[in-house]
C-alpha cells in the first residue's frame, strides 16, 4: 500500500519514475493517490541438490504498459514477471546455469533508498528471456546471459532478421563480472563492470517503446559497494552507450540543433541501519540519479532524481517507510525528441522539458509473509 502526495511546477507534468509519467494518470500541478503500487506473489521448488525454480507473479497497475488509467482493465492484469530454472549446487561445483525469464546481469541496478528504484534501474535495468551461466567462488562473480534478440521486456533490444524487434533469434547478450575484497573485521569493498552487448537506445526518429532498430548500441558499466560493519553502506555506478541514441535528433527545426546523443546515467548513494540487534531494524538513506539523453540545452538534456528515506524493517522481512523526492526534467522514453507532424505532437516540438521540477512525499509499507 501506498500514499503519496506531488507536486510539479508544470501542468500534468509529474517526473517520478514509480509509475509511468504520463497525463492519462496525473492532471494539472498537484496529484495525491491512496493505492496499492504492487504486489508479487513468488514461488520456489526444487527437485534436488542441483535443480530448483522460480516464479513470480505480479500486480503493476501503477507502473503497467496497459492503456488507460490506473482503474482500467489493461492497467490491472497479473503477468508473470520472472520465471526461470536453475542448474547447480554451489557447494559442490562454482559453475551454475539459469534458463528463462530474468534479470539481466548488468550494472548495479539495486537502491539504498527504502522504496524507489534508482534512475540507473529504469534506465539499464533488464529484464528479458535468455540462458545464463555463471561462476561463483573466492569472492568472484562471473556471468555471461545469452539474451533471446529483438525488444525484450526492459532495456534491451538487438535488430532481428531485416531490421525487425521480433525475438526469434539468440542474438543479443551480457556479461558481468565483481569481486567483493575483504579489509579488516566488518569492512568490504564490491567492485565490477558489465557489458551488454544490444541496449534499449537504438531506434531512429521518432522514438517509441519496442520500434525496430537498424542497428544494436552497446552499453558498459561500472559500479562497487562499500559495506561497514553491516551498517553502513556506500554505493555508486556509473552507465553509458556506446554509440549515440540515433533517435534523439529530431530533424524538425527548431530542434533540429540538437545532436543525437549518448545515453547515460550516474547512481549514487548511501545509508546507515540502526537498532540492527532490535525488533526493528532502522534505515535512514540518500540517493541521487541522473538519465541523460541530450546535449546541453536540449528538451531532453536530462531527468535526474534525489530521494531521502527513512524506513523501520520488521522481523527481517516487513518494512515501513517514509521518502522525500525531488525531480529535474521530464524526459519519457515515448517521442523523447518530439515525434513525426502532428502524431501527436506539431511538427520541431516536444513534451520533454528540462526544466520541470517535481516535489513529493512517499508514504507505504512492502508487507512480505
Amino acid at each position: 500500500p501506498l500514499l503519496d502526495f506531488q507536486k510539479s511546477n508544470t501542468d500534468s507534468k509529474f517526473a517520478y519514475l514509480m509509475r509511468h509519467p504520463t497525463s492519462n494518470n496525473q492532471i494539472g500541478t498537484e496529484v495525491s493517490e491512496a493505492v496499492i503500487h504492487s504486489a508479487q506473489l513468488s514461488f520456489t521448488g526444487t527437485v534436488n541438490n542441483w535443480v530448483a525454480a522460480y516464479l513470480e507473479i505480479l500486480y503493476n497497475p501503477e507502473q503497467s504498459f496497459g492503456a488507460g488509467t490506473i482503474t482500467s482493465l489493461g492497467r490491472n492484469l497479473l503477468q508473470l514477471r520472472k520465471g526461470f530454472v536453475v542448474f547447480g549446487d554451489l557447494n559442490d561445483f562454482p559453475l551454475y546455469g539459469v534458463i528463462g525469464k530474468m534479470d539481466a546481469p548488468f550494472g548495479q541496478t539495486g537502491s539504498v533508498s527504502p522504496f524507489s528504484n534508482s534512475t540507473m534501474w529504469h534506465a539499464f535495468g533488464g529484464l528479458g528471456y535468455g540462458a545464463q551461466l555463471g561462476f561463483k567462488k573466492w569472492r568472484l562473480h562471473a556471468t555471461l546471459m545469452a539474451v533471446q534478440g529483438g525488444a525484450q521486456f526492459r532495456a534491451m533490444h538487438t535488430p532481428v532478421g531485416d531490421s525487425t524487434s521480433v525475438p526469434s533469434m539468440l542474438n543479443n547478450f551480457t556479461a558481468d563480472i565483481n569481486y567483493t575484497l575483504e579489509i579488516g573485521n566488518g569492512f568490504k569493498f564490491l567492485f565490477g563492470g558489465s557489458y551488454l552487448h544490444g541496449s534499449a537506445y537504438c531506434a531512429d526518429f521518432p522514438i517509441t517503446h519496442f520500434k525496430p532498430c537498424s542497428d544494436n548500441n552497446p552499453a558498459v558499466t561500472g559500479y562497487g559497494t562499500i559495506t561497514i560493519i553491516d551498517r553502513i553502506i556506500v554505493q555508486g555506478g556509473f552507465a553509458t552507450t556506446l554509440e549515440v541514441w540515433p533517435g534523439t535528433h529530431n530533424p524538425t527545426p527548431p530542434l533540429d540543433v540538437y545532436e543525437a546523443s549518448k545515453v547515460t546515467s550516474l547512481d549514487v548513494g548511501i545509508r546507515y541501519d540502526f537498532n540492527v540487534d532490535g525488533k526493528i531494524v532502522y534505515s535512514v538513506s540518500g540517493e541521487y540519479s541522473d538519465f541523460r539523453a541530450g546535449p546541453d540545452g536540449a528538451p531532453w538534456e536530462r531527468q535526474n532524481q534525489i530521494i531521502l528515506g527513512f524506513s523501520g524493517m520488521v522481523k527481517k522481512s516487513s518494512k515501513f517507510f517514509l521518502e522525500l523526492f525531488r525531480t529535474d526534467g521530464y524526459a519519457p522514453l515515448n517521442f523523447i525528441s518530439g515525434s513525426n507532424p502532428d502524431q501527436p505532437f506539431p511538427a520541431g516540438e516536444t513534451h520533454s522539458q528540462s526544466d520541470v521540477v517535481t516535489l513529493g512525499v512517499v508514504l507505504g509499507a512492502m508487507i512480505t509473509f
